[in-house]
């Protein structure tokens, strides 16, 4: 069987009759059903003008439904998953921003994405039931005809990584890309069509969508879509829809621990193949704690949104896998770089750069982060490490500002920009601070215009109104003068250190 190029042809790969979608409560498609369904969905997009290069927000719950819609829409055009917490102002960023055509909600849900929509955007309702959903538009059923198929070099979706300007990047991801990373991701894992992953992670996220949904479809297993983690519900996920793995972030594995006490048996009868970590740095005592209790290997990767996720990995055992190592690449180069754009022998430590087929082509409309982004063919990841003499990837730092929460990644910029939109603040800098669970947390420096007063619940408060929960800061400190860098500029990095937040 020739490698799927293009989503669609990835949906090829189960056979008819095998559970392809199913979610905690046992509700199922199966192949045939699943491409049915995705086929009609994408018939509905192209009776109102959806053509493969047009870009569709999707701004879903956690789900089957929201993974069939994404596949649905990624088979036919360009998804654009947003995250359906973000306040209106969010989503009118984002959608201007994408030049949406289209956003697909569920009726009573999300009100201010459908506020912030302009003229130009097509607001559509996912109705229906499961194995029957369709689309509505002002209320009536769309009537499907055939969809347009992208080539494997055209759209698939369109994510925004944060960035330390205060305009995030968009990220464009071709079919191909995609198509290759499941591959690489199914390959890595040796994953097959009797393995099923229970998705945890939040679809409007690279890991969720790439690691737990295209790589178990493009393997021909399946994927048990949960409604969003919750640890107080996660074993009885793992009973009711006996996964063999999951793929989850460090602080869930550290709150699946912290409710395993009692659960022995439950374990024991619904055993897992292994388990994975990735978007943020595994504590080797997490790691260790796991695979007591799970009596499974827990497998750490390192991945990015530009690079369609998995950039490198522990390999299952019996292979070596080492704690405190991401692994080696998996079918993607990876060497260390200096400022200069040389390459650096083994052990020494620089930027982590990458060059492979899953990789973006490049940030949409932005000639000046693609220079800086790409040096010789090499994508500049920002982040710091260095290879050992058989080729594990350690991180050692990172070079980019970027404030990494438990595995949501902030743009410290645009906290800043709201902040000073504030009468009674002068000056803001966001930047990370060492937190014990979550890796790193938000917080922020502030400087009042004379005579003004704030206390930090009313920072909260007043960013809580416009920027998504885990946007807001823990910390705030209120200062005479922001410290500032030989140049004079303002400087996040080491910003902790020098307000004495840290060691």
């Amino acid at each position: 069987m020739l490698m799927p190029e293009t989503i669609r042809e990835l949906l090829n790969a189960g056979a008819d009759d095998d559970v392809a979608i199913t979610d905690p409560a046992s509700r199922s498609r199966n192949y045939r059903q699943l491409r049915t369904e995705v086929d009609r969905l994408a018939g509905q997009l192209a009776s109102i003008g959806i053509g493969t290069s047009d870009r569709v927000a999707i701004v879903l719950p956690n789900g089957s439904e929201m993974a069939t819609t994404f596949l649905a829409v990624a088979s036919c055009g360009t998804s654009a998953p947003l995250n359906p917490a973000y306040r209106e102002d969010e989503f009118r960023f984002y959608l201007n921003d994408i030049n949406a055509r289209a956003l697909i909600t569920i009726d009573g849900d999300a009100e201010s994405a459908r506020a912030a929509a302009g003229q130009d955007v097509q607001c559509l309702t996912l109705a229906g039931s499961v194995g029957n959903l369709t689309l509505l538009h002002e209320g009536t059923e769309l009537d499907p005809v055939d969809p347009l198929r992208p080539s494997p070099e055209e759209i698939a979706m369109v994510l925004h990584t944060s960035g330390t300007t205060s305009r995030p990047k968009i990220v464009p991801l071709s079919q191909r890309n995609m198509t290759i990373s499941a591959s690489n991701i199914r390959a890595h894992l040796e994953l097959t069509p009797e393995d099923r992953c229970l998705n945890v992670m939040p679809l409007f996220h690279i890991h969720g969508l790439m690691a737990a949904v295209l790589a178990s479809l493009e393997a021909g297993g399946s994927v048990a879509c949960s409604p969003g983690f919750d640890a107080f519900r996660f074993f009885e996920w793992i009973e009711k829809a006996k996964p063999t793995w999951f793929t989850a972030v460090p602080t869930m594995h550290q709150l699946i621990l912290s409710r395993s006490r009692g659960k022995e048996e439950l374990i024991k009868h619904h055993p897992l193949r292994f388990m994975r970590s990735s978007s943020a740095s595994l504590p080797p005592s997490v790691m260790a704690e796991m695979e007591d209790m799970f009596n499974a290997p827990l497998i750490e990767a390192y991945g990015m949104t530009e690079a369609s996720h998995q950039m490198a990995s522990n390999p299952l055992p019996p292979e070596a896998r080492k704690p405190g190592s991401v692994g080696r690449g998996s079918n993607v180069e990876i060497a260390i770089m200096d400022d200069a754009g040389v390459l650096l022998e083994q052990g020494k430590t620089g930027e982590i750069v990458i060059i492979g087929d899953n990789v973006t082509a490049g940030y949409e409309s932005n000639p000046e982060a693609n220079a800086s982004a790409f040096t010789d063919g090499w994508f500049r990841t920002g982040d710091q490490g260095y290879l050992d003499e058989d080729g594990y990837l350690f991180l050692t730092g990172r070079l980019k500002e970027i404030i990494n929460r438990g595995g949501e990644k902030i743009s410290p910029r645009e906290i800043d920009e709201v902040l000073l939109n504030h009468d009674a603040i002068e000056q803001a800098v966001a930047f990370a601070v060492p937190h014990d669970r979550l890796g790193e947390d938000v917080a922020v420096a502030i400087v009042l215009v004379e005579n003004s007063e704030l206390s930090e619940g009313d920072v909260r408060d007043y960013v809580s109104t416009r920027l998504v929960d885990f946007k807001v800061p823990r910390k705030v400190i209120f200062v005479d003068e922001i410290p500032k860098g030989p140049t004079g500029k303002l400087q996040r990095i080491g910003l902790a250190k020098q307000l004495g937040l840290t060691e």
